[in-house]
Formats: C-alpha cells, sequence, structure tokens
C-alpha cells in the first residue's frame, strides 16, 4: 500500500479503533553520551558497544526470546573482550546496561491522549529486560496492551509481530494506525493493510493522527 502526505498509508480507515506505536526512536530516547562514557571509562573506541551489541547474530535471539537479556549482555562483553583485550568489556557493558534510556514527554502525553475509547499497544522489538524498563521509566501502566518481540518470538518487520499488535488492539487491519521510526518496519505494515507513520517529531505524530481520523484533543501543536 502506498504511503500518502505524512507518512500515512492512502486508504486510511474511516474509523480509526487503535494506535499500534513503537517505543525506541518514538517515546524512548537514548543519549549516545552514554554509550561514549561507558566506552571511555573503559578503554574502548567510540561505537564500541553498539557495533557488538547490534550485530544480527547476537541481537536477534536477544530480541526473539530465545537468549534471555543478563546472557546478551555476557555475549556483548565476550565480544568486546575478544575484539578489544586491553580494554575492561565487563566495566564497560555494565556501565552501558545502567541506562535505560529517557521518555520524549511531548510523544507520552499525545499517547496518554489518545487512550480512552481506543486501544494503544506498545509494539516493540525488545529483549526480556523491558518490563523493567518500563517500570523504571514510568512506563509500565501508559498502555492497553505490550507486545514485546521478546515474548512473542518474532520482531518487526515479521509479520508475525503485526499480527500479535492487531490481535493485543483486538482490531483489523483497516482500523489502525501504526507509529515507527523505522521505514522498513512502516513499510511492512503497509503491505500488511495497516495505515503506518514514520515518526519524525511530536508535531508529525500529532498530524499523522489527525490525518487519520483523530479527533479528540492531542494537544499542543
Amino acid at each position: 500500500m502506498r504511503s500518502g502526505k505524512g507518512g500515512i498509508a492512502l486508504g486510511r480507515p474511516a474509523r480509526l479503533r487503535a494506535l499500534l506505536i513503537d517505543l525506541d526512536g518514538v517515546v524512548r530516547l537514548w543519549s549516545p553520551g552514554n554509550d561514549r562514557r561507558a566506552e571511555e571509562a573503559a578503554g574502548l573506541p567510540a561505537g564500541a558497544i553498539r557495533r557488538a551489541a547490534f550485530t544480527p547474530e547476537l541481537l536477534q535471539p536477544a530480541i526473539t526470546g530465545r537468549v534471555p537479556d543478563p546472557e546478551w549482555r555476557r555475549r556483548v562483553a565476550e565480544r568486546l573482550r575478544a575484539d578489544f583485550p586491553a580494554a575492561d568489556a565487563d566495566l564497560a557493558v555494565r556501565l552501558w546496561s545502567e541506562s535505560v534510556g529517557e521518555v520524549d514527554a511531548e510523544v507520552l502525553g499525545i499517547v496518554r491522549a489518545c487512550r480512552g475509547g481506543r486501544r494503544v499497544v506498545l509494539v516493540t522489538n525488545a529483549t526480556t529486560r523491558l518490563p523493567d524498563d518500563l517500570r523504571r521509566l514510568g512506563l509500565a501502566e501508559a498502555w492497553d496492551a505490550v507486545v514485546n518481540s521478546a515474548e512473542v518470538g518474532a520482531a518487526k518487520p515479521d509479520t508475525r509481530a503485526f499480527a500479535a499488535a492487531l490481535r493485543a488492539a483486538a482490531v483489523d487491519a483497516a482500523e489502525a494506525l501504526f507509529v515507527d521510526d523505522s521505514t522498513e518496519n512502516v513499510a511492512a505494515a503497509e503491505a500488511l493493510g495497516i495505515p503506518a507513520h514514520v515518526h519524525r517529531g511530536a508535531g508529525a505524530l500529532r498530524e499523522a493522527l489527525r490525518r487519520a481520523g483523530w479527533s479528540e484533543d492531542l494537544g499542543a501543536g
């Protein structure tokens, strides 16, 4: 399905019944400074932690639930130790793991405004640490349902992740709006008939919701 202005799929539903929304890069933001502090303390070059942690062979088992979060982090340290023998890999991963990111308060305000009468479902590629992260961020009760790839056993853009999200929302594909910062995930949603929006900030999100038929007050902007 082609996208219309603002990243919303053409042929959007006459009645929008659910918001399916990503976490990282949308509601939760990460400061690159956290990575750099951990790397400097451990004697690692810039970007080393993420290059190790997000290699597909380490990340995919973690975000599909085949490997629990602590084991994933242990494997990241192991990879760093092999690549940089002089660095303190355990210290690097410990410091890197302390942060749970920060909430984009303006986007969270939009999420809260959307709840009530319609379902708001978090749809995220995450590890088994997600429930603890949401609790620490104060987001545990921010959604009507949470679809975590580590629990589903499939990560976006896998169609099974979207199927789980629609089940959690109890809506048909055309009755939801999917919001994600990944163009690949948005394209996958649109291919399934789910109207979708590439996240580029709170103002654009408000406009996307209004264009999709969300008539309630979404705050300033």
